[in-house]
């Protein structure tokens, strides 16, 4: 060798990151890869790095015999013992090829290999380094601008920002520094993909994490977030140290601490909600500044019918629906919105319907209009004892009320099938012509 081996794979090493063991092996397979092509693939090569020699040293292994019927895999017993003076007939003996001219093909080939090796340990160490960081906060510089992304400079690797993942209306120059949520990192033949996002919801959290010392603390805790980017964003936070106020510390004084971040999101407006435990009280914080009338929970569908005045409607809304879409996104229940007009106009329609057919009171259908109990076939499906505990009426009466119900449904069964035998008999006439 004309150079330190010792020093190159040292220093490659440092700059790359790369232990040592893993560099020696690349080395080894190149050097074998390479000697092979020189000397024939049948041939048993092995490739070790002296240390002491600073060279990677290549031994061709021979079986040792009295008679040699294949040259290439044995050897003589009188020539091997000028290798190895105690060596028997039966050992594999190791004789030491010269490298030092391997040919341009098996030197390419050997270059080759060594790139590629070095490119994928270094992949596993940028990989490694950045797998656990998913979720996290990290600036770079814009490298390059392409078609359908941003390539952003992080250092020692490089990162992808899709257009889509850039806030709307936002431009980059090169050279910018920018900051970024990791929202991927990818392992792959090609090497290491890190995935950035500006729009992502939890972009807004970990803003919010940098910016507030009680949220790094744990004395106030992010449960979520919503986002439309660029236009209104929802977080909800909570304390249970009822000393602290959550809104007033992620505002900050005279604003500035969610000023910084409505700056970095390019004025995207951000509603922070006191979290609840109480779910309607939650959403109803969540649809603030409207005030909301009444709330109606249907657990079975995971949803909520929410009540304002005629005058809160549109504000309860937002603008094309955006504030009640942020607010069902960030509590997870389906909301639907109505004013009071309306809900007392179709509350009458069912009211009447559920006396009229049940033959009840207005106030008992009240009560089951309230409770979701709007369909004789809802009713039809509780026992006497579950509607008892719903309206508080006696249990012969629910057990009435529930018959009533069945036999509606029986009704309407009945009804429907003749039509069903009617059509299809229709249908057979038609076909027949």
């Amino acid at each position: 060798m004309y150079f330190d081996l010792n020093y190159v794979i040292e220093q490659v090493g440092k700059e790359k990151g790369i232990p040592k063991e893993t560099i020696v092996e690349a080395l080894e397979e190149a050097i074998l890869s390479a000697s092979k092509k020189k000397y024939g693939s049948h041939l048993d090569l092995e490739a070790h790095y002296n240390e002491e020699l600073g060279e990677i040293e290549v031994f061709q292994f021979k079986t040792v015999v009295e008679e040699i019927a294949e040259s290439d895999m044995e050897i003589s017993v009188e020539d091997a013992k000028v290798h190895d003076p105690e060596c028997m007939i039966g050992d594999a003996i190791g004789i030491k090829l010269n490298t030092s001219s391997l040919g341009r093909i098996a030197a390419q080939t050997a270059k080759q290999i060594i790139i590629q090796k070095v490119r994928n340990a270094e992949s596993d160490v940028i990989y490694n380094e950045y797998k656990n960081k998913r979720g996290e906060i990290v600036t770079g510089v814009i490298q390059r601008i392409e078609k359908n992304h941003f390539i952003v400079n992080l250092g020692r690797t490089e990162a992808l920002l899709p257009v889509k993942e850039v806030i709307p209306g936002e431009t980059f120059r090169q050279r910018e520094r920018v900051k970024a949520y990791i929202l991927d990192v990818e392992k792959s033949q090609k090497g290491c993909s890190i995935l950035l996002s500006r729009t992502h919801p939890g972009f807004l959290m970990k803003l919010f994490e940098l910016e507030v010392p009680e949220i790094q603390e744990g004395i106030i805790k992010i449960l979520g977030a919503a986002r439309e980017p660029g236009e209104r964003a929802k977080i909800s936070v909570y304390s249970e140290d009822h000393d602290i106020d959550p809104i007033g510390a992620c505002v900050g004084v005279k604003g500035s601490r969610v000023q910084a971040i409505v700056q970095e999101l390019r004025g995207e407006k951000i509603d922070i909600i006191p979290y609840s435990k109480e779910i309607a009280k939650f959403v109803c914080n969540t649809l603030a500044p409207a005030k909301v009338s009444k709330v109606y929970i249907n657990e079975e569908d995971h949803s909520m019918e929410v009540i304002v005045n005629d005058d809160q409607l549109s504000l309860a809304i937002g603008k094309k629906g955006q504030n009640v879409r942020l607010a069902s996104k960030l509590t997870g229940w389906k909301i639907d919105i109505s004013s009071e007009s309306e809900v007392e106009k179709t509350s009458k329609k069912i009211i009447d319907e559920l006396t009229e057919k049940l033959k009840i009171s207005e106030i008992l259908a009240r009560v089951l209009h309230d409770e979701y109990l709007r369909d004789p076939k809802d009713i039809a499906k509780l026992t006497p004892e579950e509607l008892n505990k719903i309206t508080s009426i006696s249990v012969d009466d629910c057990r009435r009320i529930i018959d009533e119900a069945k036999s509606l449904l029986s009704a309407n069964a009945e009804n429907e099938e003749p039509k069903q035998t009617e059509g299809g008999t229709e249908d057979k006439e038609d076909k027949t012509e």
